[in-house]
């Protein structure tokens, strides 16, 4: 038996959200500072940057996948596997990591009592893959866990080519199945925006998107419908979403991205 103290009912420790077998565990303040650290961890907490992590109840029926490395520890009758099923699906396995840039192993861990993983700063996001249209195709970095009903898929650009001119991927990991899968996004979800798409287009200037229904055409195209438009309004190449689901975008520079331009 696991008696867990100094976490689930704590003032410095709240569930923010909680489906499936996952809670996500925030971390009001972090009492282990120096005088070093103590004034960055003060603005910090005013500014509501606070570390996060992702706790699974395993209760013996539910298995979990997670990246490689995410786990900080696991407590009860819970054991890791490599989640491979023979020389073929290790095969399988290799090629989504070369195209996706996901690890090829991701661990799988079963059994009953508990996994934490690894904290994080950026936010963590529960989402039912079901509940999205033909599964949930996520942008690069996104995935963290999810349960072991959900099965990876690779989803490729329509069109290759003006996927190579704007310098995108040219594949995306899949979430198929029913269960709860963990995102870890760099925008919280009270900033993101959720277009509902019934038979119509969204068209984006950048790489706001995070995630997006797998009934959706993805392709990036030019944002005029000439070369001549493209250069008179100023925009390039867009990212195109046609038919009917969803997108979660940001509205707002992702942090990544404005860490990048500053270099």
């Amino acid at each position: 038996m696991v008696n867990i103290k100094g976490l689930l009912n704590d003032s410095d420790h709240l569930i923010k959200d909680a489906k499936g077998v996952f809670s996500i565990v925030e971390h009001q303040r972090d009492l282990a500072v120096s005088p070093i650290t103590a004034q960055a961890e003060f603005f910090m907490s005013k500014m509501g940057v606070r570390q996060k992590q992702a706790l699974a109840l395993m209760d013996g029926e539910t298995s979990v996948i997670t990246q490689a490395g995410a786990m900080q520890w696991m407590a009860g009758n819970v054991h890791a596997t490599t989640g491979i099923k023979g020389a073929g699906d290790l095969f399988g396995k290799v090629i989504k990591s070369a195209v996706t840039k996901e690890t090829a192993i991701k661990p799988e861990y079963e059994g009953e009592g508990y996994l934490m993983l690894e904290p994080t700063y950026k936010y963590l996001l529960l989402e039912e893959v079901s509940d999205w249209e033909d599964g949930l195709v996520l942008d690069d970095g996104l995935f963290m866990a999810c349960e072991g009903t959900i099965k990876h898929k690779i989803e490729a650009r329509s069109n290759v080519s003006s996927a190579v001119l704007g310098n995108m991927g040219l594949f995306n990991l899949k979430l198929v199945g029913d269960g709860v899968c963990v995102l870890e996004s760099n925008v919280p979800r009270e900033q993101l925006i959720e277009v509902n798409l019934i038979n119509d287009v969204l068209r984006i200037d950048g790489n706001y998107a995070i995630c997006w229904s797998g009934s959706l055409t993805f392709t990036t195209e030019r944002s005029g419908k000439t070369l001549m438009g493209s250069a008179v309004s100023g925009e390039g190449l867009v990212n195109v979403y046609k038919g009917t689901g969803r997108v979660l975008l940001s509205p707002l520079d992702n942090p990544r991205t404005m860490a990048s331009a500053a270099k």
